[in-house]
């Protein structure tokens, strides 16, 4: 079987995630988000990230991941 992988990119607020869960779903697949903001619990300002609606849709990693307080790195990554 091959395996792809499908990246969508872009600005803030274009439609990523609506594209992604439609895959997803389209797929039978799981969404792995790459954000640097959405990452962290406590960046909500200026990230769009999903919201509880869209994370049931699909099922999504690395969104509010980590604490902005934890200690974390490409190592632990």
């Amino acid at each position: 079987m091959n395996k792809h992988l499908i990246s969508i990119v872009g600005p803030t607020a274009i439609g990523k995630t609506s594209l992604s869960i439609k895959l997803a779903q389209y797929f039978n697949s799981e969404i792995i988000s790459a954000d640097s903001r959405q990452f962290y619990k406590e960046m909500h300002i200026g990230t769009a990230a999903p919201s509880e609606i869209e994370l049931k849709q699909a099922k999504h990693h690395f969104i509010h991941h980590k604490s902005i307080k934890d200690s974390y790195n490409v190592g632990a990554f």
